[in-house]
């Protein structure tokens, strides 16, 4: 949503729920499928920055630091910091773990 998204549904969603929420979508309105919703609700809220997550994203397959700072044009101080503050976010031991943590949660 934050992107600007104005409709979720589930892919296995009955067709007419599809074409009554693209209607909705087309009039206006916003519409969220309830059960995401629920799901997103007891997730919470994406604890990282937009930056944390491109540095988490590019640091999600294994890259390294060097790597990951030219991907997302930073230094590679900077990326280290980034890496720091989403390991400290989620409670991770390492980067792998974090990005692991952060696709679960639904945050990248």
């Amino acid at each position: 949503m934050a992107a600007g998204a104005a409709g979720f549904v589930v892919k296995d969603s009955p067709p007419e729920q599809l074409v009554e929420t693209i209607r909705k979508v087309h009039a206006g309105l916003r519409v969220v499928d309830p059960g995401l919703a629920a799901e997103s609700l007891a997730r919470g809220v994406s604890p990282f920055t937009e930056r944390e997550r491109d540095v988490l994203r590019a640091a999600k397959d294994g890259a390294s630091v060097a790597e990951i700072a030219r991907t997302v044009h930073l230094s590679s101080g900077t990326v280290r910091n980034h890496l720091s503050a989403v390991i400290g976010k989620t409670g991770a031991a390492n980067r792998a773990e974090a990005a692991r943590t952060a696709e679960e949660n639904g945050w990248l």
